[in-house]
């Protein structure tokens, strides 16, 4: 992505240094002990958890980050903007960027970080004309000396934030309910999911709320999985998944599915010998007929 020109990075030098200690042995002789390694590098926003901004559709937001070198040597750094994961962490999602992570433009790519430096990167968000309004994260992504970091970026586009929230894909399987949670609103939710089952003979199975997943932001979806390893052996049930988040207002949705449990091995065994006992009747009462007689 090219940057505007008045994006630039700027390095600051930071007073990291290393002490090194000397070792006197008999002899006189003194050997410098080598120094202990110092913190790892890091990238974020400076004195701020994460970076925040506000703005309008169509609206240009500008803002920083930051890399710091503590080491002795120079570092080069890469940097992506990404799509944030569903979780409170500064995590990103690896592949190409989705949501505001294609909005972001930074000011560098690739930075090279002298020894006990921190470097500033200007980045810029050009918000679509068309952007709904509400909660757009995204993150940004820093690369070197084998290790990833990232850094969260909360947007919010200005205007009224609309909170909708669907569960679809309820199935039973395999000792499992397996269900989606749908984002079709324009904020982030926390949904808090509670899982029954009513069957001909009263209640199978009830999970009390639990938040599944922590996070979930708007226009995304997550497939979820919870395990049901004592269903009834001999039931008709109807499983229903409810969800519920807090926002703009309280949304709840839910999604259910039915399913028959059947013990289908000594069920088979009782088919066959009844189709047998039905074969068996048949032809005993056949021979017992007494024969026709012709009509003269």
């Amino acid at each position: 992505m090219a940057a505007p020109a008045r994006l630039t990075a700027t390095l600051t030098v930071v007073l990291c240094t290393a002490t090194a200690t000397a070792t006197a042995y008999p002899g006189g002789h003194a050997v410098a002990a080598t120094p202990p390694p110092g913190p790892a590098w890091t990238v974020d926003g400076g004195d701020r958890p994460y970076l925040y901004a506000q703005g309008e559709p169509g609206a240009v937001l500008e803002d920083e980050l930051q890399v710091t070198n503590p080491g002795a040597r120079p570092l080069t750094v890469r940097l992506r903007p990404a799509t944030a994961t569903a979780t409170d962490t500064a995590a990103a999602a690896p592949g190409r960027p989705r949501g505001a992570a294609a909005w972001i433009t930074l000011a560098a790519e690739k930075i090279t970080v002298p020894p006990r430096t921190r470097a500033k990167v200007p980045f810029s968000i050009t918000v679509p004309p068309a952007a709904p309004p509400g909660d757009h994260p995204a993150a940004v992504t820093a690369s070197a000396a084998g290790r990833e970091a990232s850094v969260r970026v909360h947007l919010r586009v200005s205007g009224p934030a609309v909170a909708a929230l669907t569960v679809e894909d309820v199935s039973v399987s395999a000792g499992a309910v397996r269900y989606t949670l749908v984002n079709r609103g324009s904020t982030v939710l926390r949904p808090r999911v509670t899982i029954t089952a009513d069957g001909l003979f009263g209640e199978a199975l009830r999970r009390t709320p639990r938040s599944l997943p922590p996070e979930l932001p708007p226009a995304r979806r997550v497939a979820l999985t919870e395990k049901w390893s004592d269903p009834p052996v001999l039931d008709a049930v109807e499983v229903r998944v409810v969800a519920s988040a807090e926002g703009p207002r309280r949304v709840r949705a839910s999604g259910t599915a039915s399913e028959v449990f059947v013990p289908w091995p000594p069920l088979a065994v009782l088919t066959g010998l009844s189709a047998v006992a039905a074969v068996a009747l048949w032809s005993r009462r056949r021979r017992a007929r007494p024969p026709v007689e012709g009509a003269c």
